[in-house]
């Protein structure tokens, strides 16, 4: 199988997931069934958001700078355990080691475990050759080279299981976001999508705020105000109930809208229906702290990304290709294998 079959198998798989099915319809629909966060709006967004990149430009742009860098006379087994706390998390991982010409022996995750195999059942359709290079397992034997995703406490499991093996393994991240007290409404709002996408369950989700000394949440308040259905969810309304609970038994200083908290606190990570936030006195202390914590920030959102290296408000869910989970090269990876 050519690089060029595929790019077009993976273009035929995007405008599938684009064009949609009544199969694909079906898993919207039952996709809270095996994970209650996993609401069809959410599914479909992030299918949306992947049948857009799956185009045969989009694909080749992304593996120009490898050309003749992948050998398909010498495909490698990667192990992949994927996580499962937004629909399809693991999706770009699998998409690099197929596309690169290597096998990819998948774990899929009990949260997210009918999404993913039926677009793969969907690319052996479109290009069966790839039926050779897709495993589905429930443990992982006989493989080369480790791509896992997990929490903190379990990537020292997988630091020791699969230390002796060329391997990617991720920890908990949280997102950020820079405010400067100048920002507009409608920007406010699209900020709102970076913090309630997915209720607040994906690394890309802005968990912290930096705010200028003596900035006020009136004004974001007032603009996210259209995100307050989120409280219609009733796994995001018990977790608003007991974080607030334990907020107001601690005596712990802070401001409520009733669908979202924030507090001062120096941690990355903040509970479900709240923020952290800390001030700053001027963007070189600022630059200094987000370098700083550079290995805990997945990213950086701000007004029109004005931050060095950071997306725009409302586009932290919408990495591209090339925009790599952990600012690890997966392609780097897998080139070097």
């Amino acid at each position: 199988m050519t690089q060029e079959q595929r790019i077009h198998a993976f273009a035929r798989l995007g405008s599938y997931i684009s064009e949609g099915s009544e199969t694909l319809d079906t898993l919207i629909q039952t996709a809270h069934h095996y994970n209650g966060w996993f609401t069809p709006e959410q599914v479909e967004s992030t299918l949306k958001q992947w049948g857009a990149l799956l185009t045969t430009e989009n694909v080749e742009q992304w593996l120009a700078p490898y050309a003749g860098r992948f050998g398909e006379n010498d495909p490698k087994t990667v192990g992949l355990i994927l996580a499962g706390n937004i629909p399809l998390v693991g999706f770009h991982d699998v998409l690099s080691v197929l596309i690169t010409g290597h096998r990819a022996m998948i774990k899929v995750s009990s949260q997210d475990p009918k999404l993913i195999p039926h677009l793969l059942e969907q690319l052996v359709f479109f290009e069966p050759a790839f039926s050779e290079h897709i495993i589905l397992t429930e443990r992982l034997t006989g493989f080369d080279a480790v791509i896992a995703t997990g929490s903190n406490n379990s990537s020292r499991y997988f630091d020791h299981y699969f230390g002796p093996y060329p391997h990617i393994i991720r920890k908990n991240r949280n997102s950020v976001a820079v405010l400067t007290g100048k920002e507009t409404a409608e920007e406010l709002l699209a900020l709102g999508k970076d913090i309630f996408m997915y209720f607040g369950l994906g690394c890309r989700n802005v968990s912290k705020l930096y705010v200028p000394e003596g900035y006020t949440f009136d004004q974001l308040y007032e603009a996210i105000e259209p995100y307050k259905t989120v409280l219609d969810h009733y796994k995001y309304s018990n977790n608003y109930d007991y974080n607030r609970t334990l907020l107001l038994m601690n005596s712990v200083p802070h401001v409520d809208n009733r669908f979202l908290m924030i507090s001062e606190n120096p941690g990355l990570s903040s509970p479900m229906a709240s923020l952290h936030y800390e001030t700053y006195t001027d963007n070189a202390a600022l630059e200094e702290t987000l370098a700083a914590l550079r290995d805990q920030i997945q990213c950086v959102v701000s007004s029109k990304g004005w931050v060095p290296g950071s997306f725009s408000f409302g586009e932290a869910q919408k990495p591209l290709l090339e925009d790599y989970a952990d600012g690890v090269n997966t392609l780097d990876f897998l080139a070097a294998l």
